[in-house]
């Protein structure tokens, strides 16, 4: 889970900017698959059945601190607020920081003019990576995961459904809106086959389910 997410929508959709006039670097959208798409849930069910079965290790040692983020991207500015530009419209800045703009959380349907209601969710929730395989890395790889924005990772959503959400995996939470299921299972597959991070037997099974919504 993550404190301040961004938006609504499919990642394909944007071709994100980092704030370019304020210093900030540019950034290309992760590669994800759009909603109800039968070849990309395909490809996911195909990448699930890759990923090792495994029962979720201690928490011993976890802390987010062990997760840096959110890096910095430029003058005066961070992943979160690059993530906030990208997924917002009419965004405004004050300098590189987000200061307003329109985002549609994609996990409710909920709609948001104020940055601060607005949280940056962990696609797969930094307590979660760490019980899948993140507890072996080191903190600089940690890092990597906590401020990927190359893969469906980082997403713009309200805060109240990422704080419902907390550390679950998709056996024990799934977003309020259920035409965004395909979606959501596509990208947490994209994220743990990528990181090379395990799943429970019951994760697997809801992740199938979803998928089969595609």
């Amino acid at each position: 889970m993550h404190t301040r997410r961004t938006t609504s929508r499919s990642f394909a959709f944007v071709a994100a900017l980092a704030f370019a006039a304020g210093g900030c670097t540019q950034v290309a959208a992760p590669e994800t698959n759009t909603s109800r798409d039968p070849a990309a849930a395909a490809e996911a069910a195909r990448q699930l059945d890759q990923l090792t079965v495994a029962s979720a290790v201690s928490m011993r040692g976890y802390s987010r601190d062990r997760f840096p983020h959110w890096r910095d991207t430029g003058k005066n500015c961070d992943v979160r607020d690059t993530v906030l530009k990208r997924d917002g419209t009419d965004v405004r800045l004050s300098g590189c920081n987000v200061v307003g703009g329109r985002w549609t959380s994609v996990y409710d349907g909920k709609d948001f003019t104020d940055p601060a209601d607005v949280d940056v969710d962990h696609m797969v929730p930094l307590a979660n990576a760490w019980r899948s395989g993140a507890s072996k890395w080191t903190d600089e790889q940690r890092g990597d995961f906590a401020n990927d924005l190359d893969r469906p990772q980082l997403f713009a959503v309200s805060a109240a459904s990422n704080r419902s959400k907390g550390d679950q995996d998709p056996a024990q939470w799934q977003p309020p809106n259920r035409d965004y299921w395909c979606q959501y299972a596509t990208d947490w597959v994209t994220v743990k086959h990528h990181w090379r991070l395990t799943v429970t037997s019951a994760e697997k099974t809801a992740l199938a389910d979803m998928l089969e919504r595609c």
